[in-house]
C-alpha cells in the first residue's frame, strides 16, 4: 500500500494489550522441468505433483532439471547468481532499469479497454460513467494468466497471449478529475463520485506478446477486457453468507453486496482465478447521523467499529453526500454512510462496514458470474493472499497479512485436499477449497538461551477458550469471529507485527515470506521483540519524524514437517531494510550501495525461485526513489543470531544468511514520488510487469519514447503498468546461465 500514513500513530487500532511475542504432462518430464515451464507456482507444483504419484518430496533447494539439449544450458533454471549491472540509486523523475533492458508503459489510468472509447486526454477528462470501461487509478498487485486461444481458458504454459489482471488501490483525486488541483471533496459532484467509484477495483486487460521481439500490445477487441469496480455486484460465499452482520437494504438476505475497494496486494489460485484483497476500507465509509450523540450502538458493536477504525462522525470520501442524483439511484451514494437509519439492518446500511475487508475471488475467464467474497478467510485490512504450493492429495493454505501497525499474520487451511483436475474449475473450485477450513493467526517466540525461533498457529474459533471467554467482545458464532477476525486474534494472543503486507511462497521449499514495511510505534506503543527487533532514529532526518522500525524487514517461516496443516513453524528474519551507512545494529543484513533499500512492500517469487522485492518508502527518498530488487534466497535458519539496536538497548534476533551483491541487487528505480508495486511475469521469463503508483512530476509523459499507452498528458502524472524486456530478447535475470559470447 502507499506509505502516506506509515508514520501516523493513529494508524494503530490494536489496543488489545497482546504480548508482542517475547511475552508469550509427460512421464519423461521431471517435476522441476514442469515447474519451470508453467506460469503460477501453485499451478506448476500441482501439475508436477500429479506427475510424480502425488509425491511432496521437494526438499532440495535447486532441484535438477533437464536442459533442452546436452550442449545448451537451461536458461529457465534458477540462476546461481545475479549478474546484471545494479541500477544506481537516484531521485530522477524517470523510470530506470538495469543495463541491457528496455521498458514500455503498457497502459495508464483512464486508458480505454474498448475500441469504441476515445483515448484519455487531460484536457478533456472522460465522464465518470466511462470509467466502467477504462483502466482504474493507482495500479497495484497483478497477475498474468496465460490464455489458451483455442479453449478460451487458463493455460499456465502460454506466454504470448494472456490476461493481465491488476488492482487499483485508491485515488490521486487532484489528477483524476477535470478541475484538477482545485478539487474539493466538500463539494464533490455526482460525476466525480462515479469516476472515483469506477476508478477503484480491478482491471482485466488482454495482451499479446510477439514471440520473436517480445513486444507487448493490448488487445482492445478482446471480450475478456473488463472492469470490476466499487459498484460491481458480488456474492458472499462461505460461513458468513446470509448472516445478519452482512444484511443490508441492498441484500436483505445477506447473500450479495456491491463493490470492492482499496485493492492492494493480490494472489492467484491453483485452479486459475485471481484473488484481490480489500485493505483500508474504513477510509471510504462515513458514519454521520444528525441526532444527539450521532450514531450510537451497543457496547459490543462500538468495540468492533472502533477496532476497524470507523469512529462516530467519520465522513470518509464524502460519496454519501450526493442527495439528488441524476444518473444513479440514491442508494448508490447513501450506502457509503454506515449508520442506523431504519428499523432493522435489512432497511439501511448500518452493516456497510462489514461488507468490505474480504478476499475477493475473480475468474478472469468468466464474464457472466459475479465475483465472490470468500468469507472463510476472515475480514481485516487484507494486504495480500498467497496460496501454498499445491500438491495433489494435500490441503491448500492461504497466507495473509493485515497491513496496519501492530496487526497480525494469518493463514487459512482448506478442509479439502487438492485435486489437479480442478484447474479451470472457476468459482466451483473456489467453493471447494475456500468455503470450509480453519483460520489461524500467528504467534512468534524466540529462546535467547538456545537460539531457537519457533511459532504457533492459533485457531480462531469458539473452541479456543480465550476467544469464547474474551471480556472485550462477546462472539455469537463462527460468522461473528470471521467478520471480526481482528478481535478474535486479539483474544487469541497473536503477535503484533510491523505492518504485515505482501506474502510470497518459495516454490522450491514452501517457505513463506512476509514483508513488514515499517512501524513508527515499535519501541513505544509496541514493545520490542525478536520478530520486530529494531528501534532507532535516522541521523539524516531533519524533521525528526522517523522513529521506531524506520526501514522495515522481511520475516519468513517454514511449517513444521513442511505440512501446511501444522500448528507450529520455525522462523527467521530474511532481510533488514537499511541504508548502507546506517548506525551499528541497524544494517544487520550488510546491505551495500548495490542493494540497500527501505520499507519492503510488494514481493513475489517467480517459478525459478527468484524473489522480487519492491519498496514503498518515505524514509530514504532523500537519496533514492522507490525500487525493485531481485534476490536469490537460502532457507530458514541458514544464518545466525544477531544483535539489533533497540532504542537504548539491544535485542537478539534470528537472522538469515547475509546475501552479497550476487544474491541481492537493484533491478530498477521508479520515478520520483512513486511506489513500485505489483509484479508478475510471462511463463517464458521474457517479460516482467510492474506497476508505478502515484508518480510525481509529469511521468510518464516525460518519457514519451517508452509509451505504448496512447493517453494525451502534458502536466498530470499518471499511475501506470510497465513491461520490461531484455533488449536481446533473453530471459529476465538469466544472464548468469548463458554461454559467454566469443
Amino acid at each position: 500500500m502507499t506509505d502516506q500514513i506509515a508514520f501516523n500513530d493513529d494508524y494503530d487500532s490494536n489496543t488489545s494489550g497482546n504480548p508482542e511475542f517475547h511475552q508469550l504432462f509427460n512421464q519423461q518430464m521431471s517435476r522441476r522441468d514442469l515447474i519451470k515451464k508453467t506460469a503460477g507456482g501453485a499451478v506448476a507444483l500441482t501439475l508436477a505433483a500429479s506427475l510424480t504419484g502425488c509425491s511432496d518430496n521437494d526438499e532440495e533447494s535447486t532441484p535438477p532439471s533437464i536442459p533442452a539439449t546436452p550442449n545448451e544450458p537451461d536458461l529457465t533454471a534458477t540462476p546461481k547468481s545475479l549478474t546484471f549491472k545494479p541500477v544506481d540509486k537516484n531521485t530522477l523523475e524517470q523510470f530506470t532499469v538495469a543495463e541491457g533492458y528496455d521498458f514500455k508503459v503498457l497502459h495508464a489510468v483512464g486508458d480505454p479497454l474498448h475500441p469504441s472509447l476515445p483515448v484519455w486526454d487531460e484536457n478533456n477528462i472522460p465522464s465518470g460513467v466511462s470509467y466502467e470501461r477504462r483502466v482504474g487509478d493507482n495500479h497495484d498487485g497483478m497477475t498474468f494468466f496465460g490464455l489458451n486461444t483455442s479453449k478460451q481458458n487458463f493455460d499456465a504454459t502460454v506466454s504470448d497471449t494472456g490476461l493481465l489482471v491488476m488492482n487499483h488501490e485508491y485515488l490521486q483525486r487532484d489528477d483524476l478529475h477535470p478541475r484538477g488541483s482545485i478539487f474539493d471533496q466538500d463539494d464533490i459532484t455526482e460525476d466525480e463520485v462515479i469516476r472515483e467509484v469506477n476508478s477503484h477495483g480491478v482491471s482485466i486487460v488482454a495482451i499479446n506478446k510477439n514471440p520473436e521481439t517480445q513486444e507487448i500490445t493490448v488487445d482492445l477487441n478482446s471480450p475478456f477486457n473488463r472492469r470490476i469496480t466499487a459498484a460491481t455486484e458480488m456474492e458472499y460465499r462461505g460461513p458468513v453468507r446470509g448472516n445478519t452482520l452482512v444484511q443490508t437494504a441492498f441484500s436483505p438476505d445477506g447473500t450479495k453486496t456491491r463493490g470492492t475497494i482499496n485493492n492492494c496486494g493480490n494472489g492467484y489460485t491453483p485452479w486459475g482465478t485471481y484473488l484481490t484483497t480489500e485493505e483500508n476500507f474504513n477510509q471510504y465509509l462515513a458514519r454521520q447521523k444528525d441526532t444527539e450523540g450521532g450514531d450510537v450502538r451497543d457496547a459490543n458493536t462500538e468495540h468492533a467499529l472502533k477496532r476497524y477504525k470507523v469512529n462516530n462522525g467519520a465522513r470518509g470520501y464524502n460519496w454519501q453526500s450526493i442527495r439528488n442524483p441524476q444518473i444513479f439511484t440514491p442508494d448508490y451514494f447513501s450506502r457509503w454512510n454506515t449508520v442506523i437509519s431504519g428499523a432493522s439492518e435489512q432497511e439501511d446500511y448500518r452493516n456497510s462496514i462489514n461488507t468490505f475487508g474480504w478476499i475477493v475471488e475473480i475468474d478472469p475467464f468468466d464474464n457472466r458470474s459475479m465475483p465472490v467474497k470468500r468469507t472463510a478467510l476472515g475480514r481485516f485490512a487484507h494486504e495480500d493472499c498467497r496460496a501454498s504450493r499445491a500438491i495433489a492429495g494435500k490441503p491448500l493454505a492461504f497466507y495473509m497479512g493485515d497491513d496496519s501497525q501492530g496487526e497480525y499474520i494469518y493463514k487459512f487451511v482448506s478442509d479439502t485436499p487438492w485435486n489437479p483436475t480442478d484447474v479451470n474449475g472457476g468459482y466451483a473450485a473456489g467453493d471447494k477449497y475456500m468455503n470450509n477450513g480453519k483460520l489461524y493467526v500467528a504467534q512468534f517466540d524466540f529462546n535467547e538461551a538456545t537460539g531457537e525461533a519457533k511459532g504457533q498457529w492459533l485457531e480462531l474459533s469458539l473452541s479456543n477458550p480465550k476467544i469464547a471467554n474474551y471480556a472485550e467482545y462477546k462472539f455469537a458464532d463462527r460468522a461473528d469471529i470471521l467478520v471480526n477476525a481482528r478481535i478474535a486474534a486479539d483474544a487469541a494472543g497473536a503477535t503484533k507485527m510491523d505492518r504485515p503486507e505482501w506474502v510470497a511462497v518459495n516454490p522450491h521449499n514452501g517457505e513463506v515470506y512476509v514483508t513488514l514495511t515499517n512501524n513508527s510505534q515499535r519501541g513505544s506503543a509496541h514493545v520490542i521483540d525478536a520478530a520486530n527487533p529494531r528501534q532507532y532514529s535516522d541521523d539524516d532526518d531533519t524533521t525528526n519524524r522517523l522513529r521506531g522500525n524506520i526501514n522495515g524487514h522481511v520475516i519468513r517461516f517454514r511449517e513444521t514437517g513442511d505440512d501446511v496443516t501444522a500448528t507450529s513453524f520455525t522462523w527467521d528474519i530474511f532481510l533488514f531494510g537499511a541504508e548502507a551507512d546506517s548506525i551499528p545494529g541497524v544494517n544487520l543484513s550488510g546491505l551495500t550501495d548495490a542493494n540497500d533499500f527501505s520499507s519492503p512492500d510488494g514481493m513475489w517469487f517467480d517459478d525459478r525461485g527468484v524473489l522480487w522485492l519492491q519498496t514503498d518508502d518515505g524514509a530514504y527518498t532523500d537519496t533514492t526513489n522507490c525500487m525493485m530488487l531481485a534476490a536469490l534466497p537460502g532457507s530458514v535458519s541458514d544464518g545466525s543470531v544477531q544483535t539489533a539496536t533497540a532504542g537504548t538497548g539491544t535485542q537478539k534476533t534470528p537472522m538469515g544468511a547475509k546475501l552479497d551483491d550476487s544474491k541481492l541487487r537493484r533491478f530498477l528505480v521508479g520515478p520520483a514520488g512513486c511506489e513500485i508495486t505489483g509484479v508478475t511475469m510471462t511463463p517464458d521469463y521474457k517479460a516482467i510487469f510492474v506497476n508505478v503508483q502515484h508518480p510525481g512530476g509529469t511521468w510518464p509523459a516525460n518519457q514519451a519514447e517508452h509509451l505504448i499507452s496512447t493517453g494525451r498528458a502534458y502536466s498530470r502524472p499518471r499511475s501506470a503498468t510497465v513491461v520490461i524486456t531484455r533488449k536481446d530478447g533473453g530471459v529476465i535475470a538469466g544472464e548468469s546461465l548463458e554461454t559467454p559470447k566469443a
